[in-house]
């Protein structure tokens, strides 16, 4: 049997660790400073790190806690009322490649995870305009 990449990445206290890790790296690192604008006009960091916890677990292929929660996983909507822009979406992707790294999660489960977010992290992106 397939273990999911949830699994595969050490299930929930590696998801909680790899949350951790990339909400830190959004308050710390400078490519994090327009994303902790946006979380800071949403419901906030605490809200955005059980969220992205509960949201990850089900898209890896773990326990779906978003899902049970609001019903669905549709991110498009989730974020609808956040102006996303690209450059947005690549810091975005690149603070979350760091916490990847940072908490030494590697291998084709890795790689399966930043293709997925990759895929997601593109498809939200819905202004051009300056943040």
């Amino acid at each position: 049997m397939m273990l999911s990449s949830f699994e595969q990445i050490g299930g929930e206290d590696m998801l909680r660790r790899l949350v951790d890790r990339f909400y830190d790296l959004i308050e710390t690192d400078p490519r994090g400073r327009h994303l902790l604008l946006l979380h800071h006009r949403g419901h906030g960091l605490a809200h955005a790190r059980e969220e992205q916890f509960n949201f990850l677990a089900g898209f890896l292929g773990g326990p779906r806690y978003y899902a049970e929660k609001y019903g669905h996983m549709d991110v498009k909507q989730i974020h609808a009322h956040v102006p996303i822009r690209s450059e947005d979406a690549v810091d975005w992707l690149a603070l979350m490649d760091q916490a990847i790294s940072d908490c030494a999660i590697s291998d084709e489960s890795a790689e399966r995870m930043r293709a997925g977010l990759r895929r997601v992290a593109m498809i939200l992106v819905n202004t051009t305009e300056p943040g």
